[in-house]
């Protein structure tokens, strides 16, 4: 059955409930998410985000200056969407070897970036005889064993890694932990429909919605700071984003590892099988970005990436983003390669002119780097050396040279 057109009185009401309680329920999302196309619900929605960022934040925005390492781009699973996966027999597939890594890393050091932003595809020993001599040869039996290596590389190197590397069993994790201040795994969606033939997720075995929840929760149980996140229009209807939404919250409330959720607007790009989708228009992405914010409540850390919405850092801002993610004055977004930083000086500028400050950070938040019980010792004892008595990155090279 079809909900009536939400009046603008009723929007309004469920907006400052939210603002107020600090929790938005399902209902009211899903009304508030089906009318977001309406200008003056948007609007609403917006303006009682920015309050709850305002109530969280105050007017603090931060930003991890990274480099991205994609230790490898081979990977199991073909999303409709995706660009970054290659075949072995691809030109531009590629492995990183550890030297490769150091090398990066010895870069990052050198323009004073702290995070070691870890991405590869998922579990390609599975699919490519290749990749299983490379590892072989190395005397690892899975990429997760060889990733291990590649996090002691650059944690020794003088960075905090941050590991996304798909699915990974809570073994992987629990060794992983070891080198790495924070991990993370895009939630995406919560709708096992988009595995249906024809859609975003069918050739795509480690997008299988349970899949992704049991390793959210065996992260927590592990007491890993934990990123999740929302990708926002491959065939998800907003009652599916809602959903989406509010598993993340219940996974926060259960464990408290979660410590930050993209919201994340789907690109279509040349050469996938989603090439002709629409994109949402930036005022949709604001709006989903505000119901994250009224859905997760003012502490939260709301994180939009600036490179995928580059005209509208003002808006997202004002829709209850306080993150700006990973941007790295030395590597390319290489999920989005086509989409190039802004240079951290140019965010900081836009950023400030918007009435907010910026703030460098670690890859893990202040709220969890004040709890031991979510660090080895030695990657919190690295993490706090760089850290000042607010939690944040301590202040350097930083912003400033970029």
């Amino acid at each position: 059955m079809t909900d009536a057109p939400l009046a603008l009185d009723d929007a309004e009401r469920m907006v400052r409930e939210a603002v107020e309680t600090g929790r938005l329920g399902r209902a009211e999302g899903e009304r508030l998410g089906r009318a977001a196309a309406d200008a003056r619900v948007r609007a609403a929605l917006v303006e009682g985000a920015a309050e709850g960022r305002r109530r969280g934040h105050g007017d603090v925005v931060s930003v991890s200056r990274n480099v991205f390492i994609p230790l490898t781009n081979l990977c199991r699973d073909r999303c409709a969407y995706c660009t970054f996966a290659k075949e072995p027999d691809s030109p531009e597939a590629r492995t990183y070897t550890l030297e490769e890594v150091g090398e990066v890393v010895r870069g990052g050091v050198h323009t004073g970036c702290i995070e070691a932003l870890f991405c590869l595809g998922d579990k390609p020993e599975l699919a490519y005889r290749s990749h299983r001599d490379f590892l072989a040869a190395r005397g690892k039996r899975t990429t997760a064993e060889y990733l291990e290596e590649a996090c002691q590389v650059a944690f020794e190197g003088g960075m905090l890694p941050h590991t996304n590397a798909g699915i990974l069993s809570a073994d992987e994790m629990a060794r992983l932990r070891r080198w790495n201040a924070s991990m993370g795994l895009m939630l995406e969606t919560t709708s096992a429909r988009l595995r249906g033939k024809g859609m975003a997720h069918q050739y795509a075995p480690d997008k299988e919605p349970a899949v992704r929840l049991r390793m959210h929760e065996e992260a927590g149980a592990l007491r890993i700071p934990f990123t999740s996140g929302l990708l926002l229009g491959i065939g998800e209807t907003p009652e599916e984003r809602v959903d989406t939404l509010l598993a993340i919250r219940d996974l926060a409330d259960r464990h408290g590892h979660i410590q930050e959720c993209i919201v994340q607007p789907f690109h279509p790009k040349p050469g996938t099988r989603m090439r002709w989708a629409s994109p949402l228009s930036l005022g949709e992405v604001a709006a989903w970005v505000a119901l994250a914010r009224l859905a997760l409540g003012p502490d939260a850390n709301v994180q939009a990436p600036p490179n995928l919405s580059p005209d509208a850092l003002e808006l997202l801002l004002a829709a209850g983003a306080n993150d700006w993610g990973g941007v790295s004055p030395v590597t390319v977004d290489f999920i989005n390669p086509e989409a190039p930083w802004p240079t951290l000086a140019e965010l900081r500028r836009r950023t400030e002119a918007a009435g907010t400050r910026l703030v460098d950070r670690l890859p893990v938040y202040p709220r969890h780097l004040a709890d031991p019980s979510f660090f080895e010792p030695a990657v919190r004892e690295a993490a706090l050396r760089r850290a000042g008595p607010d939690g944040y990155a301590l202040p350097g090279a930083g912003l400033e040279a970029a």
